[in-house]
Protein backbone atom coordinates (compact mmCIF):
# COMPACT_ATOMS: atom_id res chain seq x y z
CA UNK A 1 0.00 0.00 0.00
CA UNK A 2 3.08 2.70 0.26
CA UNK A 3 3.09 2.92 -3.46
CA UNK A 4 -0.68 4.13 -3.65
CA UNK A 5 -0.06 6.26 -0.58
CA UNK A 6 3.09 7.64 -2.84
CA UNK A 7 0.39 7.81 -6.09
CA UNK A 8 -1.95 10.01 -4.40
CA UNK A 9 0.30 13.29 -4.41
CA UNK A 10 1.82 12.52 -7.74
CA UNK A 11 -0.15 14.34 -10.38
CA UNK A 12 -0.24 13.37 -14.43
CA UNK A 13 2.59 14.91 -16.57
CA UNK A 14 1.14 18.30 -17.54
CA UNK A 15 0.38 18.99 -21.30
CA UNK A 16 -2.07 20.69 -23.39
CA UNK A 17 -4.52 17.73 -23.75
CA UNK A 18 -5.36 17.39 -20.04
CA UNK A 19 -4.99 20.85 -18.88
CA UNK A 20 -8.60 21.11 -17.54
CA UNK A 21 -9.60 24.47 -19.07
CA UNK A 22 -12.52 25.96 -17.21
CA UNK A 23 -13.13 29.84 -17.62
CA UNK A 24 -9.17 29.31 -18.99
CA UNK A 25 -10.01 29.14 -22.88
CA UNK A 26 -8.73 32.33 -24.30
CA UNK A 27 -5.34 31.70 -21.83
CA UNK A 28 -4.84 28.39 -23.09
CA UNK A 29 -5.71 29.51 -26.99
CA UNK A 30 -2.69 31.93 -26.53
CA UNK A 31 -0.24 29.76 -25.10
CA UNK A 32 -0.84 27.16 -27.58
CA UNK A 33 -0.39 29.58 -30.38
CA UNK A 34 2.43 31.04 -28.64
CA UNK A 35 4.33 27.87 -28.75
CA UNK A 36 3.24 27.24 -32.63
CA UNK A 37 4.71 30.70 -33.57
CA UNK A 38 1.58 32.32 -33.95
CA UNK A 39 0.57 35.63 -32.15
CA UNK A 40 2.39 37.11 -29.31
CA UNK A 41 5.68 35.58 -28.03
CA UNK A 42 5.96 37.39 -24.90
CA UNK A 43 3.02 35.83 -21.88
CA UNK A 44 2.32 36.75 -18.75
CA UNK A 45 -0.50 34.68 -16.85
CA UNK A 46 -1.15 34.98 -12.91
CA UNK A 47 -3.48 33.65 -10.51
CA UNK A 48 -3.35 32.27 -7.08
CA UNK A 49 -1.83 28.75 -6.31
CA UNK A 50 -3.58 25.46 -7.75
CA UNK A 51 -5.58 27.72 -11.44
CA UNK A 52 -2.82 25.95 -13.61
CA UNK A 53 0.13 27.71 -14.07
CA UNK A 54 2.58 25.60 -13.51
CA UNK A 55 0.43 23.03 -15.58
CA UNK A 56 0.31 25.23 -18.79
CA UNK A 57 3.73 26.36 -18.67
CA UNK A 58 5.26 23.04 -17.77
CA UNK A 59 2.79 21.78 -20.86
CA UNK A 60 4.13 24.73 -23.13
CA UNK A 61 7.79 23.09 -22.30
CA UNK A 62 7.11 20.01 -23.13
CA UNK A 63 5.49 21.31 -26.60
CA UNK A 64 8.49 22.81 -27.93
CA UNK A 65 11.89 21.98 -28.52
CA UNK A 66 14.29 23.51 -27.39
CA UNK A 67 12.72 24.62 -24.10
CA UNK A 68 13.19 25.12 -20.50
CA UNK A 69 11.00 25.21 -17.73
CA UNK A 70 12.17 26.82 -14.38
CA UNK A 71 10.53 26.97 -11.25
CA UNK A 72 12.32 29.98 -9.83
CA UNK A 73 13.97 31.18 -6.71
CA UNK A 74 16.40 33.80 -5.31
CA UNK A 75 19.12 32.31 -7.61
CA UNK A 76 17.70 31.32 -10.97
CA UNK A 77 20.42 31.92 -13.68
CA UNK A 78 18.60 31.83 -17.05
CA UNK A 79 22.05 31.57 -19.19
CA UNK A 80 20.56 28.53 -21.17
CA UNK A 81 20.22 29.82 -24.98
CA UNK A 82 16.51 28.34 -25.44
CA UNK A 83 13.60 29.11 -27.85
CA UNK A 84 11.12 29.33 -25.42
CA UNK A 85 11.57 29.83 -21.49
CA UNK A 86 8.49 28.52 -19.11
CA UNK A 87 9.49 30.89 -16.22
CA UNK A 88 7.32 30.07 -13.29
CA UNK A 89 6.91 32.12 -10.02
CA UNK A 90 8.68 35.17 -10.84
CA UNK A 91 7.85 37.01 -7.58
CA UNK A 92 10.93 34.69 -5.89
CA UNK A 93 13.94 36.27 -7.72
CA UNK A 94 16.42 37.39 -6.03
CA UNK A 95 18.46 40.80 -7.06
CA UNK A 96 20.58 38.86 -9.06
CA UNK A 97 18.01 36.84 -10.96
CA UNK A 98 16.15 39.56 -12.37
CA UNK A 99 18.87 40.94 -13.87
CA UNK A 100 19.33 37.40 -15.35
CA UNK A 101 15.51 37.35 -16.91
CA UNK A 102 15.97 40.63 -17.90
CA UNK A 103 19.03 39.95 -20.31
CA UNK A 104 16.91 36.94 -21.13
CA UNK A 105 14.30 38.79 -22.33
CA UNK A 106 16.31 41.13 -24.47
CA UNK A 107 17.55 37.99 -26.15
CA UNK A 108 14.85 36.15 -26.52
CA UNK A 109 13.25 39.29 -28.32
CA UNK A 110 16.05 39.69 -30.24
CA UNK A 111 16.26 35.86 -31.60
CA UNK A 112 12.39 35.74 -32.07
CA UNK A 113 12.24 33.34 -29.02
CA UNK A 114 9.10 33.02 -26.64
CA UNK A 115 8.75 33.77 -22.89
CA UNK A 116 5.80 32.46 -20.95
CA UNK A 117 6.16 33.94 -17.68
CA UNK A 118 3.70 33.35 -14.39
CA UNK A 119 2.89 35.23 -10.86
CA UNK A 120 0.78 34.96 -8.50
CA UNK A 121 -0.62 38.65 -8.97
CA UNK A 122 -0.54 41.09 -11.77
CA UNK A 123 3.06 42.38 -12.89
CA UNK A 124 2.48 45.93 -11.39
CA UNK A 125 2.12 44.62 -7.76
CA UNK A 126 5.22 42.28 -8.18
CA UNK A 127 7.80 43.33 -5.82
CA UNK A 128 10.44 43.28 -8.63
CA UNK A 129 13.06 46.10 -10.58
CA UNK A 130 11.13 48.74 -12.60
CA UNK A 131 12.92 47.63 -15.82
CA UNK A 132 12.23 43.70 -15.52
CA UNK A 133 8.09 44.91 -14.93
CA UNK A 134 8.11 46.56 -17.52
CA UNK A 135 9.36 43.67 -19.43
CA UNK A 136 6.65 41.85 -18.43
CA UNK A 137 4.06 44.24 -18.71
CA UNK A 138 4.72 44.43 -22.63
CA UNK A 139 3.44 41.51 -23.99
CA UNK A 140 0.14 39.63 -23.00
CA UNK A 141 -1.14 39.60 -19.19
CA UNK A 142 -3.60 36.86 -18.53
CA UNK A 143 -5.36 36.25 -15.44
CA UNK A 144 -5.74 32.50 -14.96
CA UNK A 145 -9.02 31.52 -12.81
CA UNK A 146 -9.41 28.75 -10.39
CA UNK A 147 -11.50 25.60 -10.82
CA UNK A 148 -15.18 26.13 -9.78
CA UNK A 149 -15.95 22.79 -7.43
CA UNK A 150 -18.22 21.85 -9.73
CA UNK A 151 -15.70 22.11 -12.66
CA UNK A 152 -13.62 20.12 -10.52
CA UNK A 153 -16.33 17.50 -9.96
CA UNK A 154 -16.82 17.14 -13.39
CA UNK A 155 -13.25 16.69 -14.58
CA UNK A 156 -13.26 14.23 -11.75
CA UNK A 157 -16.10 12.27 -13.18
CA UNK A 158 -14.93 12.60 -16.93
CA UNK A 159 -11.46 10.80 -15.69
CA UNK A 160 -13.11 8.38 -13.84
CA UNK A 161 -15.48 7.08 -16.55
CA UNK A 162 -11.91 7.51 -18.92
CA UNK A 163 -10.75 4.75 -16.45
CA UNK A 164 -13.77 2.24 -16.88
CA UNK A 165 -15.74 3.08 -14.39
CA UNK A 166 -18.68 5.85 -12.22
CA UNK A 167 -17.80 8.31 -10.06
CA UNK A 168 -20.73 8.93 -7.88
CA UNK A 169 -21.43 12.16 -6.20
CA UNK A 170 -20.84 11.13 -2.77
CA UNK A 171 -17.46 9.91 -3.34
CA UNK A 172 -17.06 12.85 -5.50
CA UNK A 173 -18.06 15.22 -3.07
CA UNK A 174 -15.58 13.56 -0.21
CA UNK A 175 -12.28 13.77 -2.37
CA UNK A 176 -13.21 17.52 -3.02
CA UNK A 177 -13.98 17.59 0.63
CA UNK A 178 -11.00 15.57 1.98
CA UNK A 179 -8.11 15.86 -0.03
CA UNK A 180 -5.83 18.31 -1.87
CA UNK A 181 -7.74 20.71 -3.96
CA UNK A 182 -5.34 21.34 -6.96
CA UNK A 183 -7.00 18.97 -9.85
CA UNK A 184 -3.26 17.65 -10.41
CA UNK A 185 -3.58 16.50 -6.77
CA UNK A 186 -6.84 15.21 -7.44
CA UNK A 187 -6.13 13.51 -10.18
CA UNK A 188 -3.72 11.48 -8.85
CA UNK A 189 -5.71 10.22 -5.86
CA UNK A 190 -8.45 9.54 -8.25
CA UNK A 191 -5.92 6.90 -10.22
CA UNK A 192 -5.08 5.93 -6.73
CA UNK A 193 -8.23 4.85 -5.70
CA UNK A 194 -8.91 3.00 -8.80
CA UNK A 195 -5.91 1.37 -8.36
CA UNK A 196 -7.03 0.75 -4.69
CA UNK A 197 -10.18 -0.51 -5.97
CA UNK A 198 -9.08 -3.28 -8.81
CA UNK A 199 -6.04 -4.84 -6.43
CA UNK A 200 -9.02 -5.29 -3.32
CA UNK A 201 -11.71 -6.24 -6.00
CA UNK A 202 -14.04 -3.72 -4.18
CA UNK A 203 -16.60 -0.78 -5.91
CA UNK A 204 -15.37 2.84 -5.16
CA UNK A 205 -17.17 4.20 -2.36
CA UNK A 206 -16.40 6.19 0.38
CA UNK A 207 -15.52 3.72 2.65
CA UNK A 208 -12.58 2.79 0.27
CA UNK A 209 -11.73 6.26 -0.20
CA UNK A 210 -11.31 6.64 3.40
CA UNK A 211 -9.21 3.80 3.62
CA UNK A 212 -7.08 4.45 1.14
CA UNK A 213 -6.76 8.14 2.20
CA UNK A 214 -5.91 6.46 6.01
CA UNK A 215 -3.13 4.20 5.06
Amino acid sequence: MKQLTLDITTPPVPSFDNFVVGRNREALAHVRAAVGGAGERFIYVWGEPGCGRTHLLKAATAATAGAIYDACDADSRFDADVTLLAADDVGQLGAGAQVALFNRYNALREQGGCLIASGDVPPVQLALRVDLLTRLGWGLVIQLHPLTDDEKSQALTQRARARGFDLTREVCAYLLAHTARGIGPLFGTLDALDQFSLETKRPVTVPLLRELLSK
